[in-house]
């Protein structure tokens, strides 16, 4: 028996990747994918290196992998006029990239697939309804703008899927009462993290790297970090989250923003304007193994978006042993425990600045360990190899149905 083919689209190129945590996920599923998989990823170049339109042998994480670019895009940190997701749609319609298995991160480039044969799955990562009603930047989605015509496309498009993945239960739930015809269809699905990168410190290694740290940024000794990474982007919010560390108004407190984005400039401009160039460092892109070190060595790791999915964020700061503080939104509340972080009830700069400083005052309410457990769940070995279990069983099914 062959190999049955899975097919990955995103915008993206995992050797040049942007941020966000779609990137991840489906790296993921690239490192995680069983030996009896052919993977392919359609995606983006960045040079010479990958010329647009042929496909190549690559290796990714110690796996093999086809990748194909179809347009060359330099870096999606900063949207341009025409949105990245409408160039890449745009460079798959009129050809086909049919295989046994096609999985898509957005709903748009599926316009493309409409007619094409096999097994096709719809990995939603965002709570849409309230993404489409969230108050504030109407940049954020250019969809908010016209949600009805979302809807109409969406509406055209979702039968086609096999299987819509949600990680968010509340757009698990909007997907199953919106297309009752397709319900059985719709599924939940943890996000995941890698917990070969990311995976606690002892608290010996812990005051050591934040020593180290303290020294490279030429800090006080007393310095205890809040770490934020992400997109700079107002589903993020970090206006607020910069406000909210001026409210919390603690010398000793020092906020690490490691993220690229539209809002870049306006947080330096509010940072200057609050006084806290002393207190706030944005240390642009990191690489994940950075990252990972910044989590095992803060205090506590902050978010203050205006809606989410289940951000893999989260789940990396947790199973680095590090406490979260967020804004009600997305599946994070449902999964921190009293021991592994705080929920606020208000997005407001107040209400984030005491919950940080509960858990920076008593660290011995949230240890170690509480955090590591409440990430467990979402191990990327387990959740990978049940999807592709699942997979495997339909490719079995339809093979012996062909006989």
């Amino acid at each position: 028996m062959r190999k049955p083919v899975l097919t990955i689209f995103y915008q993206f190129n995992p050797w040049h990747s942007t941020i966000g945590g779609i990137q991840t996920i489906i790296s993921l599923f690239i490192k995680y994918a069983p030996s009896e998989f052919e993977v392919r990823l359609v995606g983006t170049g960045k040079d010479s290196t990958q010329p647009i339109g042929k496909w190549q042998e690559a290796e990714l994480a110690g796996r093999a992998v086809q990748f194909l670019p179809v347009l060359t895009l330099q870096d999606d940190n900063v949207r341009s006029l025409v949105p990245t997701t409408i160039k890449y749609t745009a460079a798959l319609l009129g050809r086909s990239f049919a295989s046994d298995f096609m999985h898509f991160h957005r709903l748009e480039p599926t316009v493309a697939a409409l007619h094409w044969q096999g097994d096709k799955t719809l990995f939603i990562h965002n709570d849409i309804q309230t993404q489409m009603k969230s108050v504030g930047n109407k940049n954020a989605i250019l969809w908010r703008r016209f949600p009805a015509a979302y809807f109409a496309l969406e509406g055209m498009l979702v039968n086609q899927f096999t299987q819509v993945f949600s990680c968010n239960t509340e757009s698990l739930e909007l997907y199953r009462q919106r297309y009752p015809t397709i319900a059985e269809r719709v599924a939940y699905v943890k996000n995941t993290v890698d917990n070969e990168i990311f995976y606690p410190f002892a608290l010996e290694e812990r005051e050591e790297g934040r020593y180290k740290l303290i020294q490279r940024l030429g800090l006080a000794k007393d310095t205890h970090f809040v770490l934020f990474a992400g997109r700079l982007h107002p589903q993020k919010d970090p206006i607020l989250l910069v406000r909210s560390i001026a409210a919390l108004n603690e010398p000793n407190i020092h906020l690490l923003i490691a993220g690229e984005g539209e809002l870049a400039d306006e947080i330096r401009s509010e940072i200057n304007q609050l006084g806290l160039s002393k207190r706030v460092t944005m240390l642009g892109g990191v690489k994940q193994a950075e990252l990972a070190d910044l989590h095992r060595i803060c205090n506590a790791f902050v978010l203050t978006s205006a809606y989410e999915g289940l951000p893999l964020v989260v789940l990396e700061a947790l199973a680095c042993g590090t406490p979260v503080v967020t804004t009600r939104c997305g599946e994070t509340p449902k999964l921190l425990s009293a021991d592994s972080g705080i929920v606020c009830e208000e997005r407001t700069p107040d209400a984030i600045a005491d919950a940080l400083r509960k858990v920076l005052l008593h660290p011995e309410d949230y240890p170690i360990e509480s955090c590591v457990q409440a990430a467990q769940p979402y191990n990327a070995r387990t959740v990978v190899r049940d999807v592709y279990s699942e997979m495997w069983l339909r490719w079995e099914q339809r093979s012996l149905a062909s006989v």
